[in-house]
């Protein structure tokens, strides 16, 4: 799909997904025809003609311009994270001029994340693939493993349902930050294809992915239930990595003192 044709599917999905209560429309009598706002509702609420916004939709205007966008952003009620996404969609890279290192963990990284014994620390690239892990975070799940995306082994290996206490709601979060991460140029064809393994491993994975949710992830707390040391609560951080191609750091840590912490120290000294 080309660029046009990808910002039109997003401003669909997002004006499918509100109603007319949501930006104060009334809402009338009768069953409405369509699911969500009307493209003629989306454009007073943006203030273009509706013309117009129908060729955006189409995938039939190339250029729309920066007041344009940010007027659709306030229309489909976008937070600072979707509006930047759209923006991204309207203006795209493509994957011929994206930087070719991605996979590259710099040797200082990787001395940095084994010198955590009690944090748990995970260095994923842009498309949510581990390219390195410290001892700890292995231990904690088999899956921190090099070579394994995160993302397919959550919606995929029976054991991260078990694993994770919030697995579906993990699940909607990771794919929109995946989304949000690597979606941002044309025709890149690893994350086509992660889609495609997605989609055929997981009718959940498709269904996220058609809801075109983006996020960032910053910090958080996850229960996990691990099956030698029990249930841990393990406050999560994710730090980009300034310099690379969209890699980032996930650490994983108990609150000292914690039952969790006296469990992730066992774990820590079993390994």
């Amino acid at each position: 799909m080309n660029a046009n044709g990808r910002l039109g599917e997003y401003l669909r999905a997002r004006r499918e997904r509100l109603h007319p209560e949501d930006v104060g429309l009334a809402v009338g009598i009768g069953r409405r025809r369509v699911e969500g706002l009307r493209r003629e509702e989306v454009a007073i609420l943006a203030g273009i003609s509706t013309e117009y916004y129908l060729r955006l939709e189409q995938g039939r205007d190339a250029n729309p311009s920066g007041q344009v966008l940010e007027a659709l952003a306030r229309a489909l009620r976008l937070d600072s994270v979707a509006s930047a996404y759209l923006r991204s969609l309207a203006r795209p890279e493509t994957a011929s001029t994206a930087v070719d290192h991605g996979d590259v963990v710099h040797e200082s990284t990787r001395w940095l994340i084994e010198s955590w014994p009690l944090t748990a620390a995970v260095v994923h690239s842009r498309y949510i693939d581990v390219l390195a892990s410290n001892a700890l975070a292995r231990a904690l799940n088999p899956n921190f493993r090099p070579g394994v995306n995160s993302v397919l082994s959550l919606l995929s290996d029976p054991s991260e349902r078990v694993f994770h206490v919030d697995w579906e709601p993990l699940a909607a979060r990771s794919i929109a930050l995946l989304r949000n991460m690597a979606d941002t140029h044309t025709g890149d064809a690893r994350l086509a294809a992660l889609v495609a393994e997605g989609r055929a491993a997981s009718t959940l994975f498709g269904e996220l992915w058609e809801r075109q949710d983006v996020i960032r992830v910053g910090d958080g707390t996850h229960v996990l239930r691990h099956p030698d040391v029990g249930e841990l609560t393990l406050t999560y951080l994710r730090l980009p990595l300034v310099g690379t191609d969209g890699q980032s750091i996930f650490l994983y840590s108990a609150q000292p003192g914690s039952p969790s912490a006296a469990r992730l120290e066992r774990l820590a000294a079993a390994d």
